[in-house]
């Protein structure tokens, strides 16, 4: 970066070499400026680029006034036409996308009973829409990571349901297990099961528990055929920025957690809820948007 020094003028020309390289004022000058602003570094601190008052951050602009040499009006010299401009930002270089939560109701349920409320309540809802295809609910699963040493992997904990911004359910199913109305409503053609990566839950249910979770839609492939540029594999988290300019926050304490636990905290349910709420919304968001690439295929996925 060429630096700006008021004291710094104009030397006769000399030339160096005799093919390609002429020494001539502007290479003088330049180098002198250069040679100044090193001197001045030493002496004192340079700007701090990351101060929060606009006033102590002023930037240099790399573009070069027409002709290659303006007129100093302080000491009339030949300068470098570097010139000084105010920052075009405050704060941080990077911007922060605000986080996104799930804000409606949270039903929890541990019990069977309870899940076989739940899920007669969702084929309800799913029957009262009268829909002339299926009808979407967001679908995701949580499990802890870890088994002990030589022990099988865990089995899913968790399932989250939700077909609404206002309500989702969180069922405990490590300890109701699957009852037949869970297992008719994830079985049932009425409603398309959508999330990322959805196909590796659903043959974790069937691994787990014997239930075939069907149909399904996995948002990546969706997001694929419906938004513009080289297909790519979508996260979660990286597709809520792309459709919300939004954050998807997955603290590592909460997602590799234990939900095992007798009783989920609410961190814990928030969590959840917000991934299937947010599976259901941008299944929502991208079925209204044309098709973009025509070579994706939208199809359900299935579970062999």
């Amino acid at each position: 970066m060429v630096i700006h020094h008021p004291g710094a003028g104009a030397a006769p020309a000399s030339s160096v070499g005799d093919d390609d390289f002429h020494w001539d004022d502007a290479a003088e000058a330049e180098l002198q400026a250069i040679e100044a602003a090193y001197a001045s570094a030493k002496r004192r601190r340079l700007p701090d680029w990351t101060s929060p008052s606009p006033l102590s951050r002023p930037r240099y602009s790399q573009t070069p006034v027409s002709g290659g040499y303006s007129q100093s009006p302080v000491s009339g010299g030949s300068t470098p036409s570097w010139v000084l401009t105010p920052p075009s930002f405050q704060g941080n270089v990077r911007a922060r996308h605000q986080p996104i939560s799930f804000g409606g109701k949270i039903v929890y349920c541990r019990t069977s009973s309870e899940v076989e409320k739940a899920a007669m309540d969702i084929l309800g809802k799913i029957e009262s829409i009268k829909a002339p295809g299926p009808v979407s609910l967001g679908f995701d699963l949580e499990w802890r990571p870890f088994a002990g040493r030589g022990e099988p992997p865990c089995k899913v904990a968790v399932m989250q349901l939700c077909m609404e911004k206002t309500l989702c359910y969180v069922l405990h199913i490590t300890h109701s297990g699957v009852p037949p109305k869970l297992k008719s409503l994830l079985e049932d053609n009425s409603s398309i099961k959508v999330g990322i990566c959805i196909d590796n839950d659903a043959r974790k249910m069937l691994n787990d528990y014997d239930t075939c979770v069907q149909p399904l839609m996995d948002l990546s492939i969706l997001a694929n055929a419906k938004l513009a540029g080289p297909p790519q594999r979508w996260s979660l988290a990286s597709l809520t920025e792309m459709i919300t300019c939004k954050e998807l926050p997955k603290p590592s304490n909460i997602r590799m957690g234990n939900w095992e636990a007798d009783v989920l905290t609410k961190k814990q349910l928030q969590y959840a809820a917000t991934d299937a709420y947010i599976s259901w919304y941008l299944y929502e968001a991208l079925q209204s948007l044309p098709d973009c690439n025509a070579e994706a295929e939208i199809e359900s996925v299935k579970v062999s």
